[in-house]
């Protein structure tokens, strides 16, 4: 068995979601392996293999002709965001990788920390960093900016939101062309340089070693009709106020959002488990590796659904997707020998047609409260479930000069 061949079968186990992994090499590959002889495999495949096949895997999906939420003003949206898998306990893990600790106390399991880059609107993740040796999200994120691209305009939420890390974004605007929009913390120091006409900005950050960056500053408020505002601060690299108002900017904010709908789609809807049941940090990576190449391959079929059926791709259900591609699968593999590769072939627009008639209604307007049923520090306690629904309301706040 190749290597190749037994990256293939273990997307095809993942976006399965049962059974064993032998079971998914025969029907992928039709070759019988047993799982101790494909586990001896698993250990000797070096994790040099994973890395350009995901480079060259996760790529851009939206075009703007097809596809314009997925931009802005001409720029290529993208999120960045991280997160945390929690593996099995054994000697092999607990050797290399911690507990977690929260604010309550520590995790009952080991993570193994990932951080992904996603187009907005679709879901498509287009770099991926994997921590096998314990690394922080940040350091995962920093890994993830060699794949920034000129045309692209990075959201990111306040984690990101620190002066080292905008420093570097900075840097990469200036020799690529990538943007940035960046929501930050109040306590954040920066030094005015100039008030712009839309109520915004120009101020200058003193980073470490004596370096300085200009960015634009954006300060406004938001809300549901009705209820309560929620203040918030962002930084970005789009310095020319009437070309990018700073109003626009503030609404664009709230795509970042979409990076935590991609998040959920990988861990919750195609996984079956909560926790990645392999017995060292290779396995679980490359485990990992897969989820975000089963994820990328059902965003093709999602893209090529929606724009058969001329809608946006948010409203053909991902649940659905992995349903079809499941039972296509499946179905072929049961029929290799008696169907043909033409034949094969004329069932595909039959799939799409299933998928096209299983579109959603536009989403709801709506919003949940931030709060938890047994409160931590200052959040409100939730007594009952309730939502908010109608458009969001901006508001830029008077520039702090």
């Amino acid at each position: 068995m190749s290597g190749n061949e037994l990256i293939q079968s273990l997307v095809c186990h993942v976006l399965e979601g049962h059974g064993t992994l032998a079971e998914h090499v025969e029907q992928a590959t039709g070759k019988r392996v047993s799982d101790g002889a494909l586990s001896a495999r698993r250990q000797g495949l070096a994790w040099e293999i994973f890395e350009p096949l995901l480079a060259l895997a996760l790529r851009p999906r939206a075009q703007r002709e097809q596809h314009p939420g997925a931009f802005y003003r001409g720029l290529r949206l993208v999120g960045a965001d991280g997160s945390r898998f929690s593996v099995s306990h054994t000697p092999q893990i607990l050797g290399r990788l911690s507990k977690a600790a929260t604010r309550r106390m520590r995790a009952a399991f080991a993570k193994v920390g990932v951080a992904v880059l996603m187009e907005s609107g679709r879901h498509n993740p287009v770099a991926v960093a994997i921590g096998r040796d314990g690394e922080s999200e940040m350091s995962l994120a920093k890994r993830l900016l060699g794949s920034l691209q000129q045309g692209w305009l990075l959201l990111a939420d306040r984690y990101y939101g620190v002066g080292v890390f905008v420093g570097e974004l900075q840097q990469l605007q200036a020799q690529r062309g990538c943007e940035f929009l960046v929501r930050v913390k109040e306590k954040l120091k920066s030094k005015l340089v100039e008030a712009l006409p839309d109520g915004s900005l120009l101020v200058e950050l003193k980073l470490p070693q004596g370096r300085r960056v200009l960015v634009r500053e954006i300060r406004g408020r938001v809300r549901r009709r009705n209820g309560l505002w929620v203040s918030v601060r962002l930084w970005t690299s789009l310095l020319d106020a009437k070309q990018y108002p700073a109003l626009e900017l503030l609404a664009l904010y709230a795509q970042r959002w979409e990076i935590e709908v991609g998040y959920k789609e990988l861990k919750v809807e195609l996984r079956d488990s909560a926790l990645l049941s392999r017995h060292t940090v290779e396995t679980a990576a490359q485990e990992i590796a897969a989820l975000v190449l089963a994820q990328a391959v059902l965003v093709q079929v999602r893209v090529a659904a929606g724009v058969e059926a001329g809608v946006d791709v948010r409203r053909i259900s991902f649940v659905k997707v992995l349903h079809w591609v499941r039972t296509f699968w499946l179905w072929a593999s049961v029929g290799a020998d008696l169907l043909s590769e033409r034949q094969l072939a004329t069932c595909v627009p039959r799939l799409f047609a299933k998928l096209m008639r299983a579109v959603s209604r536009p989403r709801r307007a709506r919003s949940c409260p931030r709060a938890v049923r047994q409160p931590i520090r200052g959040w409100p306690r939730l007594i009952s479930n309730r939502q908010e629904n109608g458009p969001f309301h901006y508001q830029l706040l008077p520039a702090k000069v």
